[in-house]
């Protein structure tokens, strides 16, 4: 890694090295948080988990190829070099910052209350028909993710496009300073993380912090649809590029056709041209991840026909709206997270679909004092499709199921406490053929159902 000698390292973090002076003029062939994924030569740091302290960790490290560990105790005798600090946690973020100033790439942030990590997928689907392009992978989109992901950079990326996740007021600008980013784009703002930024104001606050540290001869794309994205003005005087549905945006479609599980095809408008494209991700709301990346494509100077095969060639994630056929089910397998806005997509998905319906939907994590009448609203919406069967799990989704109630009394609905009750009574409840949603916050760990549902 260019410009990460241990000596430059110990400087930008504040830290002092403890070791022999030959060691100190290497550089580090990679940095890591994970004893695990040691490789020879790379920097270990040793950061305190809730559950795990990597101190434990800093010897089976060295010993497994380390050049050397960034540790926040005094290590007595030590043979090998190390980095004392006064914070793991911040050193990391310091490397990274250091890290990406030294690099000559494109980097895009993306954030937004719904679809963060779907448009990250998109733009860089359609980025990487030109350019060599690194992508936040996982969920690696905060304070340790995002250092992270700036370090798996190397000379032959072109492009980087990171997705920028957070739950309160600071995170952002400090991710921002980190990413420095040359487009910014965010994608919606909805009602995620009420429970600390409290409101559609303070979300949008929190969010648009990704401009303080923007490129300032850079871009920054928003959702025109959006009604507080729409006729928000940034500081920095950079004027927004928006896009949506809406034909007075710069970039907009027409001629949506929606093909159910199939995906969407439409008509994609450009300020000077104009071009069809099929998304084959299911979900009208894919048309809006779409969108973001023409926006972002064309001010990377890309083709329209390298924009269109970028959308095309998209390949859902595990999680994201994956469309998983076995020989009893078809699962729409988007249980990676969940929040109001993105339960009722993915309801509207499903209720289009041709079949025997149901939706397995969990908790909603996150969304402060009016966690309970959002679950029970989202009830009202699942009635109101349509579906064929619902089933709720977890302590608030018992809420979901008596909103459902309320509408639809007549409806096939069924909560239980825990997954492992659900899956007691899945074969009674589930039919051959059936189409099945999945779907609930991160923490519920809803993969275990749709793992179970494609072993049947």
């Amino acid at each position: 890694m260019k410009n990460m000698t241990l000596k430059e390292i110990s400087v930008v973090c504040g830290g002092i090295y403890y070791g022999d002076e030959e060691s100190y003029y290497k550089e580090v062939s990679s940095v890591t948080i994970d004893s695990r994924k040691v490789e020879k030569g790379c920097l270990f740091v040793a950061i305190r988990g809730a559950r795990v302290d990597g101190h434990m960790f800093i010897p089976q490290s060295i010993h497994g190829g380390a050049l050397c560990a960034v540790s926040e105790k005094r290590i007595e005798n030590a043979s090998y070099p190390y980095i004392m600090v006064n914070s793991c946690a911040q050193a990391l973020k310091d490397m990274a910052e250091h890290y990406r100033r030294c690099l000559h790439l494109k980097v895009i942030g993306i954030s937004g209350s719904v679809g963060k990590t779907s448009t990250k997928e998109m733009i860089a689907s359609v980025a990487g028909q030109k350019y060599k392009v690194l992508k936040t992978e996982g969920n690696f989109n905060n304070e340790i993710g995002l250092p992270l992901t700036i370090f798996r950079i190397r000379e032959e990326h072109q492009v980087a496009v990171l997705e920028m996740g957070i739950s309160d007021f600071g995170e952002m600008e400090r991710l921002a300073k980190i990413a420095r980013p040359d487009i910014c784009v965010l994608t919606n703002i909805g009602c995620a993380h009420l429970e600390h930024l409290k409101s559609k104001e303070g979300i949008l606050k929190a969010k648009t912090e990704m401009l303080l540290f923007m490129n300032r001869r850079g871009s920054v794309i928003l959702n025109g649809d959006d009604d507080m994205l729409r006729t928000f003005t940034p500081a920095n005087r950079i004027e927004p590029i928006l896009f949506g549905r809406d034909p007075e945006c710069a970039y907009s479609v027409k001629n949506v056709e929606d093909l159910g599980l199939k995906g969407t095809s439409a008509i994609f408008c450009t300020p000077d041209s104009e071009f069809t494209a099929h998304i084959s991700v299911p979900g009208e709301h894919m048309i809006y991840n779409a969108l973001a990346a023409v926006a972002v494509g064309r001010v990377l100077g890309m083709k329209d026909e390298e924009i269109k095969q970028g959308i095309e060639a998209l390949v859902p994630l595990t999680g994201r709206s994956n469309l998983i056929e076995t020989k009893h089910f078809t699962i729409i397998d988007d249980c990676y997270n969940a929040n109001p806005d993105s339960m009722r997509a993915s309801l509207d998905i499903l209720k289009k679909s041709d079949g025997h319906c149901v939706a397995i939907l969990g908790d909603m994590f996150e969304l402060g004092p009016a966690e309970h009448e959002m679950h029970y609203e989202l009830g009202k919406h699942a009635a109101g499709t349509g579906i064929n069967l619902l089933i709720c799990i977890g302590t608030l989704a018992a809420e979901i199921a008596r909103g459902a109630a309320s509408v639809n009394p007549d409806m096939e609905i069924y909560h239980y406490e825990t997954k492992a009750e659900f899956l007691e009574d899945a074969d009674s409840l589930l039919k051959v053929h059936d189409i099945i949603l999945v779907k609930a916050s991160h923490g519920m760990e809803f993969p275990e159902i749709v793992e179970a549902l494609r072993a049947k």
